[in-house]
């Protein structure tokens, strides 16, 4: 997603070259083949020429998901060039953003709050960490998922009413599909057996079963190319769906419910976007999986009735209990062991709910804090095992 974003970005200022080169730079060019990120380039590109390179070794100081486009004439002079960063979840910041935030005093250099001005603000400063949402919340009587329509209108629900759309087709096509998934580890889809097996169990493994094929059946159709939604991003693109669609299917709950819990889970990965990173190349798959979860558990218990502590207290469980999960994918491919992940964390989520619905919603370790933990660990995780596939599962070999 990011590499075609900023793909269509460079095009925009240099509609007219002859020719074009992408360089893809750290985790981008080690992973980038299991993403299909040349080929995601070259389709923006369509019939134009683009040459595109790869430089693993190379990190760029910003971030370590960087792609520099060059545009050249019919000479092969360079017309000009830009660096972009694909910072996750499918957000690109250019190198101009770049520079700014390395030289930003505080050092928040992955923070969006530098990208705010006047014209794009939606959530002002007053609630951008999750202690200033719930102070504003208890002042104002909202519940976390009433903050997103305050500021952002009630057309809100109509575009959740679409995510939720796409969510449910990804969960139902997901269970159908059947097959190898593509990529060269000759791994078969699992969810729609799953599923059945599932079905055929009693009690709280029953429950658990269906949620965890839920959850594989949306991480089967992002390796697989199918239509998701970044929740945060895609490689955990499976644990909110796969979580609400249990609740929709075995609680029999409400569409306004669900879109409700959307909201929710919204507000809390923009909490971690902001504050923090979901990016896996830059914290690990805590940032990713372990967002994903918090997401999902604050869903969870807003659907359940929480309040707003308690729906703040499962969203920390969510990502404290995945704290220092490495980002080791495969040959790059977002399926060994992302697949499995998602679905572990489904589960997870559900029990995280349940537990902070039965406390009063105090604890003592806060979301912010955990927010910050996460960054401090994320950074002090060595590269080999922050995406690069260098590192952990990801330098296993096995013979089919």
């Amino acid at each position: 997603m990011g590499p075609r974003i900023a793909a269509g970005m460079f095009l925009k200022l240099f509609p007219d070259a002859v020719s074009y080169e992408a360089d893809l730079f750290g985790s981008l060019a080690a992973t980038g083949k299991g993403h299909l990120t040349d080929e995601a380039i070259r389709d923006v590109f369509h019939d134009r020429k683009i040459e595109v390179f790869w430089y693993p070794d190379i990190e760029k100081p910003f971030h370590p998901n960087a792609v520099t486009f060059k545009a050249l004439d019919d000479h092969s002079h360079e017309l000009g060039q830009k660096t972009y960063y694909s910072i996750g979840g499918g957000q690109i910041v250019d190198d101009e953003y770049a520079s700014l935030a390395m030289n930003n005093e505080d050092n928040t250099a992955r923070n969006t709050h530098l990208l705010v001005t006047p014209e794009n603000q939606i959530y002002p400063p007053e609630v951008s960490d999750m202690s200033k949402i719930l102070s504003f919340c208890n002042r104002e009587g909202m519940q976390i998922w009433e903050l997103a329509v305050h500021f952002e209108g009630s057309d809100i629900f109509d575009y959740m009413n679409e995510i939720w759309t796409v969510m449910k087709n990804a969960v139902e096509d997901g269970l159908e599909a059947e097959g190898v998934l593509p990529g060269g580890l000759k791994l078969a889809r699992k969810a729609g057996q799953y599923y059945q097996h599932a079905k055929d169990l009693k009690g709280s493994l029953g429950e658990d079963a269906l949620a965890m094929s839920f959850a594989l059946a949306v991480a089967e159709q992002n390796a697989g190319g199918g239509l998701i939604v970044t929740a945060p991003t895609c490689g955990s693109a499976g644990v909110l769906p796969g979580m609400l669609y249990f609740y929709h299917k075995r609680m029999d709950v409400p569409l306004k419910r669900i879109l409700k819990a959307l909201l929710t889970a919204g507000v809390i990965g923009n909490v971690v976007k902001t504050n923090g990173s979901i990016s896996g190349a830059e914290v690990g798959c805590q940032g990713e999986v372990g967002v994903a979860c918090a997401m999902a558990s604050g869903a969870g218990a807003q659907i359940q009735g929480g309040s707003i502590y308690q729906i703040e207290y499962a969203a920390e469980m969510g990502l404290e209990h995945h704290l220092g999960l490495t980002c080791d994918p495969m040959k790059g491919l977002v399926q060994i062991p992302c697949i499995e992940r998602n679905a572990m964390a489904a589960t997870r989520a559900v029990c995280n709910a349940i537990y902070a619905l039965l406390s009063d919603g105090r604890h003592k370790v806060s979301f912010d804090d955990v927010v910050d933990v996460m960054m401090v660990t994320g950074h002090a995780i060595p590269s080999l095992y922050r995406e690069t596939s260098k590192g952990g599962l990801a330098t296993l070999t096995f013979s089919n």
